[in-house]
């Protein structure tokens, strides 16, 4: 197992490791992306539109969850693989199981309280909803806060795996869970006729499914990592790495979850069916999202084991053929979603005048798209090189510091729904140039630290 990953991180041929380790990654987040449109696709058969409507406003509540999982997957991804490329296994193991168990009772809380406050957490994420709506709301969340665990679990190591040089058994383990959801979709939501809730159904046993197999892989000893309780270790600044890369990248997660309440929350004055557009709408632009996501956390791990490694020349030769890729698709998915807006809407909204919303909404989000890989690609270098300050900086100004306040200021001089939406693009460019400056100046700082020449 370690000759294979130092033969791919260290000695293939950049492309290749390239390629092996984003394929995987991209495949899972296409299953993610079909996953997502199966959802709101059958549910919208139903006919309801405000069904629609409930699950973009329960989606932030999903999205924070989402969050803790990446905090221990992506903060446990940047320190293992580092950890890797400097030859410390035993340390790596017992960064995986912290992440395991200390992810696994974070989810567990998690749950506890959602059920509890159930009626609170409507209120919050859909209060100036009609009730019917909230109704909705309610009926899903209580249902899918059964697999906040394994939500969680599902979220870390989905990204760990890539850390030993296994992308292939992370995405298996994605699409497991994602083909079992689409699968159940229309069986739960029109042939049982649960409709919301069989669509909440279906996702929590596609994240156990998950989360089984995250499980079994590293049961079955074929893994260099370990979730065994005797290899747990917080101390050795294994918690203090996970979280130092893991916050920042959470909080990004978080912060786009509170953006997404705000954002339904301005938009409710536009309508009920306005938000339903903007769900739909927002799925549509994930289609390239997703993608340009893919390639980000692919090459992450690669980045992050010749950056442990010293290997500046292979790190920069990696970042080239990434960012150059990147670009690329793009650009393709930019014009794929951009003529493709009209029939990826109406093949969720049938109702005009929320098709008119969407329609309009998914060809202002999609003006960010030719930058948007350039953005995923720096985001992971930061993460790769443990540069927490950088990466600290840049999450909490892509959604927060940067977009939240360009929505509120939108939405109070232009009075418009179409402006609402033009938040998002304009914050990513502006965020884009930040991550730029950011990587440059943590490329510098870190590399130098090491005592390499820059």
């Amino acid at each position: 197992m370690k000759d294979k990953t130092t033969e791919i991180f260290e000695n293939a041929p950049v492309p290749k490791a390239v390629l092996i380790n984003i394929i995987p990654s991209v495949i899972s987040m296409i299953m993610v992306l079909v996953y997502n449109l199966a959802d709101t696709y059958f549910i919208s058969q139903t006919k309801d539109a405000l069904m629609v409507a409930a699950v973009s406003f329960a989606t932030p509540v999903f999205l924070f969850f989402m969050a803790v999982g990446m905090l221990f997957g992506v903060g446990g991804t940047s320190l293992i693989s580092r950890m890797l490329g400097q030859g410390r296994d035993k340390e790596a193991k017992h960064a995986c199981s912290f992440c395991f168990w200390t992810g696994t009772a974070v989810g567990v809380v998690g749950m506890v309280l959602i059920l509890l406050a159930i009626n609170p957490v409507c209120t919050m994420v859909a209060g100036e909803a009609k009730p019917e709506t909230v109704a909705y709301v309610k009926q899903y969340l209580m249902i899918v806060a059964v697999g906040i665990p394994f939500l969680v679990i599902g979220n870390i190591f989905s990204t760990i795996i890539r850390a030993e040089g296994k992308a292939n058994k992370a995405m298996m383990g994605m699409i497991l869970g994602n083909v079992a959801n689409i699968i159940l979709d229309p069986i739960m939501i029109l042939g049982f006729g649960w409709n919301v809730a069989g669509a909440a159904v279906a996702t929590v046993i596609g994240n156990v499914l998950s989360a089984g197999f995250y499980i079994i892989h590293f049961l079955s000893g074929r893994s260099m990592l370990s979730i065994h309780p005797k290899q747990y270790r917080a101390r050795g600044k294994i918690a203090a790495g996970v979280l130092a890369i893991g916050v920042p990248a959470s909080l990004n997660s978080i912060l786009m979850s509170t953006s997404n309440v705000i954002i339904n929350k301005l938009m409710t004055a536009h309508g009920d069916l306005a938000v339903a557009g903007l769900g739909v709408a927002m799925k549509v632009n994930m289609v390239a999202v997703m993608l340009l996501i893919g390639v980000g956390t692919g090459v992450q791990p690669l980045l992050g084991y010749n950056f442990g490694a010293g290997n500046r020349k292979r790190f920069l030769s990696v970042l080239r053929f990434s960012l150059i890729l990147a670009i690329g698709l793009s650009v393709v998915m930019t014009i794929i979603c951009y003529m493709g807006a009209g029939p990826m809407v109406n093949a969720f909204l049938e109702d005009p005048e929320a098709y008119d919303f969407g329609m309009q909404f998914a060809r202002t989000l999609i003006i960010s798209g030719p930058i948007l890989g350039v953005l995923f690609v720096m985001i992971n270098t930061i993460q790769s090189m443990g540069a927490a300050v950088p990466s600290m900086i840049l999450s909490i100004s892509r959604q927060g510091l940067l977009y939240i306040p360009v929505l509120f200021t939108f939405n109070a001089v232009f009075h418009s729904a179409e402006m609402l939406v033009m938040a998002q693009p304009v914050t990513d460019y502006l965020a884009v140039t930040l991550s730029i400056i950011l990587s440059i100046v943590a490329f510098k700082k870190y590399f130098v630290e090491r005592g390499q020449p820059v």
